[in-house]
């Protein structure tokens, strides 16, 4: 893999390169021999393969021709740990040599893995990210006729998974983005009481939150807490599925697939380690990229279809439970404790099956609490969402009022790409009275906000509007990736003819090479065409966009102003019930006098603690000690 384009911090484009200060140096593990003063110096030769040598022209075996010893240097690796102990970096690059994070781990796991009946067995369970599914989805229509959804896709790689790499469960990863969804509304609503700052800006993206660290470490305390949804199915699996199928955590082996390469980097921080089992929430993670390689090694061919594709998808266990207990809610069937010996809790199929929230296809994490803030108002239908994009639809502005008074309730918005999150970081760090730190156009000393008296509270009559402009954000849904998670570095390239791959260069520009007078002996042809253009296609973007609301309005309308639509027996009820359920299992809460427990209920002292332990994260700035002139090379 190459280094995808990136930025520096001098550089005002949306992608993000390594700085000097992130090359590693080739390692010289053998000591110089002492050379005279005003000596020449030692020179490095590539060869053919690939390998340096250093070569000494003035050595003591040095001939006549000039030509001096040569000894082949050690290439050096960038590992994982190195890449997380420097500070150099603006945020993960792709391309760094990750040994344990790989599809080449996963075959190594798999085909060393005991057998079930050996005590070192380890269950193998894989995740899969919907934002893969819609770039798998989107590779199959470009290539064939076949025009097909998010389930089918689910099913053929579910086939895949089990029958030819022996994986004993498969799971998509939308229940986890639910209830991530649920503590990342908590939160928000705890931040509001007072408990944190606002605006919250939303920590999904572990690009964004590496950038951070690294380069705005005033930003932090604004960044939600809340795990991602990889980070939560990690919890599930190996915490609450764990405990149903009578494992520990280290008896688990949990691989994810995500659409982007910084997934393996959170997937390796130190808060999602358990330090009692000695093992990681996520044990590895592999892009759509890899798991296509996966596929091709193993001669599976995803365009053919399963035998059953065309099912409904499983919103909850079994309608049949319910009848079974004389029940018209086959939720509360499925739930009540009376109905549990009928009713498989550690099955596949107890997770709903492809929850697609309303919103973005990025996790929806602005419109769903806005859907909350809404259903929770005494009056829903006195709110008024409005809409208004900034520069271009990966940055725009949502703002809800109150129809009767124009008092602002909330304003938020959705930010995807470097270029316009540098902006949101200007504007949040001068609306909180907070000093900024290096950005896009250098070092810029922050603006006290402080004594403009930015009113949070709304404003009724003929200062309303001023109200509304001078209001800062409460909630920012950051990606780093310009149009979100379905354009991540980790996704599928598009598909392009070798034709038309031979008549462009890298950049896609027209190029006639005969005429350029460029021309290559016989016994070196032309190296091979990359699968599809650079990243970043934006038509591309939009078919992986199209296939990810296959089945829904593209995109689907924004939540109702009276809340989500969601009743008894609907499928996000189940997801809501199911979540309290997890939630009281994992954190030993007591029940509450309604019975069960909500996933906005206040816990008990210990389950909150455990509650937060395994639902939410923290971040640390990392101080830079690198100075790129500083590198000897």
């Amino acid at each position: 893999m190459a280094f995808s384009g990136a930025l520096t911090l001098s550089d005002l484009n949306d992608f993000i390169t390594p700085s000097q200060a992130c090359i590693k140096p080739v390692e010289q593990t053998n000591k110089p021999e002492p050379q005279d003063a005003g000596a020449a110096a030692t020179q490095i030769q590539v060869d053919s393969t690939g390998s340096y040598y250093e070569v000494s022209a003035n050595g003591p075996n040095a001939g006549q021709s000039g030509q001096g010893t040569k000894q082949k240097l050690t290439t050096a690796e960038i590992s994982l740990n190195d890449c997380l102990a420097c500070s150099g970096c603006i945020t993960s690059a792709e391309s760094v040599l990750i040994t344990m994070q790989s599809h080449t781990e996963v075959l190594n796991f798999l085909d060393n893995n005991p057998p079930a009946s050996s005590p070192s067995h380890k269950v193998p369970v894989i995740s899969i990210a919907p934002q893969s599914l819609a770039s798998l989805a989107a590779s199959i229509s470009s290539t064939s006729s076949q025009n097909i959804s998010l389930l089918q896709v689910l099913r053929r790689v579910t086939a895949f998974c089990k029958s030819a790499l022996g994986f004993a469960h498969v799971y998509d990863t939308t229940f986890a983005r639910h209830i991530s969804l649920l503590e990342h509304a908590k939160e928000f609503t705890e931040r509001k009481k007072g408990d944190g700052k606002l605006p919250m800006l939303a920590s999904a993206c572990p690009g964004w939150v590496c950038y951070a660290e690294k380069t705005h470490s005033e930003m932090l305390p604004f960044i939600s807490q809340t795990k991602s949804p990889q980070q939560v199915m990690g919890t599930l699996v190996k915490e609450w599925l764990g405990a149903k199928w009578g494992k520990q955590p280290d008896q688990i082996y949990h691989v994810t697939v995500m659409p982007c390469y910084d997934k393996k980097l959170e997937a390796s921080r130190q808060d999602f380690y358990n330090d009692v089992y000695s093992t990681r929430d996520v044990d590895c993670v592999i892009t759509t990229g890899e798991l296509q390689l996966l596929m091709q090694e193993k001669g599976w061919d995803l365009s053919t279809p399963v035998p059953d594709e065309n099912l409904p998808p499983r919103p909850h266990p079994t309608l049949r439970v319910g009848i079974a207990h004389g029940s018209e809610n086959a939720i509360d069937a499925v739930l009540d404790d009376a109905a549990l010996p009928a009713v498989d809790l550690a099955a596949d199929d107890i997770f709903p099956e492809l929850l697609m929230h309303p919103g973005t296809s990025s996790g929806s994490y602005l419109h769903s609490l806005i859907a909350t803030l809404t259903a929770s108002a005494p009056d829903p239908s006195a709110l008024e969402l409005q809409t208004k994009t900034v520069r271009t639809a990966d940055y725009e502005e949502y703002t809800l009022t109150d129809r009767t008074s124009g008092a602002v309730v909330f304003r938020g918005a959705k930010c995807y790409g470097f270029r316009n999150l540098q902006n949101v970081v200007r504007k949040v760090g001068r609306d909180a009275g907070v000093q900024v730190g290096r950005g896009a156009a250098g070092r810029m000393a922050g603006l006290r906000a402080r004594g403009r008296a930015v009113r949070r509270g709304g404003a009724s009559g003929a200062d309303g509007g001023a109200a509304q402009e001078e209001r800062g954000y409460d909630y920012v849904e950051v990606m780093a990736c310009p149009g979100g998670c379905v354009n991540g570095g980790g996704q599928l390239r598009p598909v392009q003819s070798s034709q038309a791959a031979a008549a462009t260069d890298s950049e896609g520009f027209a190029r006639d090479w005969s005429a350029s007078g460029v021309k290559m002996d016989v016994d070196e042809p032309l190296p091979a065409a990359p699968v599809g253009p650079k990243w970043g296609d934006r038509e591309w973007t939009r078919k992986v966009e199209a296939a990810y609301w296959h089945t829904l309005p593209t995109p689907p309308p924004t939540p109702p102003a009276d809340g989500p639509a969601l009743s008894p027996g609907s499928v996000f009820d189940y997801a809501d019930r199911l979540a309290g359920r997890v939630l009281a299992e994992v954190t030993g809460s007591q029940p509450t006098k309604a019975g069960r427990t909500g996933w906005m209920d206040s816990l008990d002292g210990q389950a909150e603690e455990r509650r937060r332990k395994l639902f939410r994260t923290q971040y640390r700035a990392v101080e830079s000690e690198v100075v790129g002139l500083a590198v000897k090379w």
